[in-house]
């Protein structure tokens, strides 16, 4: 037998290995939604959100195994002599038909032979995980017409809850929440202590490895946040390293701000680069679920469309960088954007604070909060951090986290 035979059976076997190991006791929110039966699925997400192991649970919940189901990580050092093509055709002719590959985008040509494959072989069916960055438009071969994408966002306040405590909440959607929040609130208390779940979420719930170690978690997660700018989007954008640095400084501030409203012109100036590249720039550190861009309805979407204010993707890379100087005020207005993004429209409101789905107006605020900027607007709500439950149009903000 040829020598890649015997390379391709201790492929497998390491793969059926991982798959044993994996733990299923608690698995993310995204797997029931992805249409698993389509030939090839992209899963995007940030460093350290889970990508490796959801491929894993996937797997193991199916109760795949060799030489039907391979997973293989693009860093392997199979891919050293070897191409891609290589070893799907390899996989194919020995009765493989579902083939998982972690990280493709360290890969050289990783899209060609994404396409290679797909046309060639149809009973093949390929999930690969990416960088949340990867454009699967813009590579050199199209893929937009031949995979789905997907991305993985950060842990919700329910799946923390979940993954630290083993308490499952039900997923509420947000519709739910506005119009029945006294009620699910009342019943979540019966469960768990929301404030005092809510207020370590929001220093070190948002990524899985905070089980690892939660002393060292926010110098984990800085040095998570270095390799995503130094690593991942160099190599999508290979900006210069005094750009680099600039960068990390510039989330510094926005961690510290509340939140941080961007002078653009001022701001490209003084880090040293055109309008134009500063805007893109931005757009590849929101792509890499580090900040949102948040904007009023009439300013559009585009990419060169200056943002009207600037947050962190989530609260925990606040405290990361903030520490002692992040601004409660800030905290909550991320903590409400991040959750409430994941799956729906969320603008700026010239009113409120935000405006959601183009119908929804939320103040959010703490305990004292008043309504006097929205009290004559219909569809609108006090959005209080700080209290259990709620009544008529005032909601506690831990509520939002459990919606995914």
């Amino acid at each position: 037998m040829s020598n890649t035979f015997y390379i391709m059976e201790s492929i497998l076997a390491e793969s059926n290995q991982k798959i044993k190991d994996i733990s299923l006791k608690f698995v993310r929110y995204i797997i029931p939604e992805i249409k698993w039966s389509t030939r090839l699925i992209a899963i995007k997400g940030a460093r350290g959100v889970g990508k490796t192991t959801l491929l894993l649970q996937y797997m193991a919940l199916q109760k795949m195994k060799a030489p039907e189901a391979l997973y293989i990580s693009m860093e392997h050092q199979y891919f050293y002599d070897h191409r891609l093509i290589e070893m799907a055709d390899q996989f194919s002719k020995n009765g493989g038909k579902f083939l998982f590959l972690d990280e493709v985008h360290k890969y050289p040509n990783w899209s060609r032979e994404l396409k290679l494959i797909y046309d060639n072989y149809p009973k093949l069916k390929v999930v690969f995980t990416s960088s949340s960055i990867l454009n699967i438009n813009k590579g050199e071969a199209d893929l937009s017409r031949r995979a789905i994408s997907y991305t993985l966002d950060n842990l919700s306040l329910r799946e923390y809850i979940e993954l630290n405590s083993g308490v499952k909440i039900e997923q509420v959607s947000f519709k739910e929440i506005l119009e029945n929040h006294s009620d699910i609130a009342y019943e979540i208390n019966k469960k768990i202590k929301p404030i005092f779940e809510f207020n370590n979420y929001i220093k070190y719930g948002a990524y899985p490895f905070f089980k690892e170690d939660i002393e060292l978690y926010h110098e984990k997660l800085i040095n998570t946040i270095n390799l995503i700018i130094e690593v991942d989007i160099n190599t999508f954008y290979n900006p210069d390293y005094v750009l680099i640095y600039k960068l990390k400084r510039l989330l510094h501030a926005i961690a510290e701000s509340s939140p941080f409203t961007p002078n653009i012109s001022k701001l490209s100036e003084r880090i040293g680069v055109s309008r134009p590249t500063l805007l893109k720039t931005l757009g590849y550190l929101e792509k890499a679920l580090l900040i949102t861009m948040a904007r009023k309805p009439q300013k559009g979407i585009s990419a060169l469309s200056k943002p009207d204010k600037l947050y962190l993707h989530n609260t925990n890379l606040i405290y990361a960088y903030g520490q002692q100087n992040a601004n409660v005020g800030n905290i909550r207005k991320t903590f409400f954007l991040n959750q409430l993004l994941h799956s729906h429209n969320v603008n700026l409101s010239s009113k409120g604070d935000f405006l959601i789905d183009n119908k929804y107006t939320f103040e959010i605020g703490g305990k004292s909060k008043k309504q006097e900027q929205i009290k004559d607007l219909k569809n609108s709500f006090v959005v209080k951090d700080n209290i259990e439950t709620g009544v008529g149009n005032v909601i506690p903000l831990w509520l939002f986290g459990i919606m995914y």
